[in-house]
């Protein structure tokens, strides 16, 4: 029975039961595998960009409960966590993140040299956002950059090399990552206050709605922009057409700036990103039948 409440402890703390960060970070990745591959990528690159995808979200959410331990107790969404409880220690989760990033580490050195050399930078992006909440209200920008790093990664994996227009979906990603996680600030903004976190749901304060319909506007425009550099057909298209329609679904949960719909926005993005990978794998598809 121990054994069974510190194995799911340790699940806890990589959220394993909480897979929605997983897929937010997995659907850029397989954006950038299928564009770069022109339709299906490479069956090993695949498998090894979604087992360290869950890896490096996995030790990500290590890191980030480490730096956070002394605070998330005063939040009201993150006060059951298992390093404030003491149900796992510092030590023991030092060890699994440690573990996690080196069989993440393991997997990328099964590519090629670029990609070992930019997986190198994802790792400082992943490790310098959990501490960025105590010095800027722009801490969901560095969380954008680090979530988005997969894309140059794949690129790389796949064609050995960064095509320009990879960083117009970089951007795309960034922007709406900075969207859906002021979403979920906006869910902690009155307990942040308190504790004295900082997010882009407190700068933005009364304008968040506003500013969340200009970031989710110019992810689109990005989204759009790097199809027209890619070539993209109708259906990529039609599929941007459905996330501006999400896009309005997510800006009417959010309305009344409820805690409960704010998450439930937060979640439901994991939508947008199907739909887009839908749009761009069917795209490919078509294009390989004909």
């Amino acid at each position: 029975m121990l054994q069974h409440a510190r194995i799911s402890a340790l699940l806890q703390l990589i959220r394993f039961d909480k897979p929605i960060g997983t897929l937010l970070l997995l659907w850029p990745t397989l954006w950038a595998l299928w564009i770069a591959a022109e339709g299906v990528p490479d069956y090993h690159l695949l498998a090894i960009f979604i087992v360290g995808t869950f890896l490096m979200r996995s030790a990500g959410c290590i890191a980030n409960d480490l730096a956070d331990r002394h605070l998330d107790g005063s939040v009201q969404r993150t006060r059951e966590r298992p390093l404030v409880t003491g149900r796992v220690s510092v030590k023991e989760a030092q060890i699994l993140f440690l573990l996690l990033c080196l069989a993440a580490f393991g997997l990328v050195l099964l590519t090629n040299a670029l990609t070992v050399m930019l997986s190198v930078v994802g790792l400082l992006l992943a490790a310098t956002y959990p501490f960025m909440k105590r010095y800027t209200y722009w801490p969901q920008l560095v969380l954008g950059a680090a979530f988005s790093w997969a894309i140059p990664m794949a690129f790389a994996a796949q064609l050995g090399s960064l095509p320009a227009a990879l960083w117009l979906l970089y951007i795309a990603n960034v922007l709406w990552t900075m969207v859906f996680d002021t979403q979920y600030a906006m869910v902690d903004r009155d307990d942040d206050l308190k504790v004295g976190i900082k997010s882009t749901a407190i700068l933005f304060g009364d304008a968040d709605r506003l500013i969340i319909a200009a970031l989710q506007g110019l992810c689109l425009l990005a989204l759009l922009m790097a199809g027209l550099r890619f070539e993209l057909g109708a259906i990529y298209y039609l599929s941007l057409v459905v996330v501006a329609a999400l896009f309005g679904y997510h800006q009417y949960l959010i309305r009344s700036r409820d805690r409960s719909a704010c998450f439930r926005a937060f979640r439901h993005n994991n939508w947008v990103g199907l739909v887009i990978f839908v749009g761009i794998a069917l795209d490919y598809g078509i294009t390989a039948g004909h």
